[in-house]
């Protein structure tokens, strides 16, 4: 089989290599899986670089996220042969940007009937961490929420679960063709950072400022964007995509006794109860089976092109995922 290692960390188009290698065999408590479909998120990119919350052993195989066909059944019979499943392989060296891969049953997920695969790749990691996210919010219909990097597949999901329940939505983009393409999807303010400043359209169109901000980026653009948070508001911080640290005003934090929380949907799905994880999933599967739910793909590419769709993935101003298929 055919699979995309990296031998040390660096920039994925430097790095990232195809090889071939014997296709996994699974144990009784796994099943084999023909990988039929996976997206690039940040996360991927950051692990390969050696930035990630878990550390590449290598050499390593890269991917968190896919979706594919039972190959080889699990001992008990639990997954058949050529149930279409969606999995995340996080935690293990094992990723997915192979053709073929083996995981435990309790990894593995059975993807509802009329999925496509290139909606089940992008349904783990992004979707499920914008319904976790927007429900640990507690934000009420008619309370504001301020994206950054709105046009990202996290910020896309995130306004349309959000306005599901009523909430309002402001969201950054660095790109003008991005605002009309978020505000169809449901946002209510969407402000270009590299020519409106931030703080002042958030006061002019919201007034004392957002109760929640959901931060992707860090850096300058996190601290603007904690700087519109009104008191008593929370900030949750999931990502770095700047790659900078966020600077922090300590005397806006004492005066408006805001606060600020990480998020990270590994550590949540390990603390939970397997009742809550379940329903987590049903409620993000639901949402995704929505008519008018959308899950973009901007561009498709073999494996073996695996650096060609890592050029495609960091185009600027790009809409929808950049998956690999097989």
């Amino acid at each position: 089989m055919k699979e995309v290692i990296f031998e040390e960390i660096g920039r994925a188009a430097d790095v990232l290599k195809v090889r071939e290698a014997p296709a996994p065999e699974p144990e009784g408590h796994e099943v084999q899986i023909e990988v039929k479909a996976r997206n690039i998120n940040p996360s991927d990119l950051m692990f390969i670089r050696g930035r990630y919350g878990i550390q590449p052993d290598l050499p390593s195989s890269a991917g968190f996220e896919a979706a594919g066909i039972v190959s080889k059944p699990d001992a008990e019979g639990k997954f058949p042969a050529g149930t279409r499943v969606m999995f995340t392989a996080q935690g293990t060296n094992m990723g997915t940007w192979r053709e073929y891969i083996t995981l435990s049953v309790k990894q593995v997920i059975p993807m509802p009937e009329g999925m496509s695969f290139e909606v089940a790749c992008q349904a783990f990691v992004n979707p499920v961490t914008a319904v976790a996210m927007v429900n640990k919010s507690g934000l009420n219909a008619g309370e504001w929420l301020l994206l950054t990097a709105g046009a990202s597949a996290f910020g896309k999901f995130a306004i349309q679960i959000a306005k599901n329940k009523g909430i309002k939505v402001a969201c950054t983009v660095r790109h003008d063709e991005q605002k009309k393409h978020l505000t169809d999807l449901g946002a209510d303010l969407v402000i270009n950072t590299e020519k409106e400043d931030l703080k002042k359209v958030i006061k002019e169109v919201v007034g004392e400022g957002v109760s929640v901000v959901f931060d992707a980026v860090g850096g300058e653009l996190g601290a603007e964007a904690l700087s519109c948070i009104k008191k008593f508001g929370t900030m949750y911080v999931f990502g770095m995509l700047s790659m900078q640290n966020l600077s922090l005003n300590t005397g806006m934090m004492i005066f408006k006794e805001v606060k600020i929380e990480g998020f990270w949907l590994s550590s949540v799905l390990q603390r939970i109860s397997e009742e809550d994880r379940a329903e987590l999933y049903k409620e993000t599967q639901s949402f995704l089976m929505r008519e008018d739910s959308k899950a973009e793909v901007a561009e498709k590419f073999p494996l073996t092109e695996v650096k060609a769709a890592i050029e495609a993935y960091n185009k600027p101003g790009r809409n929808g995922k950049v998956l690999l298929v097989s």
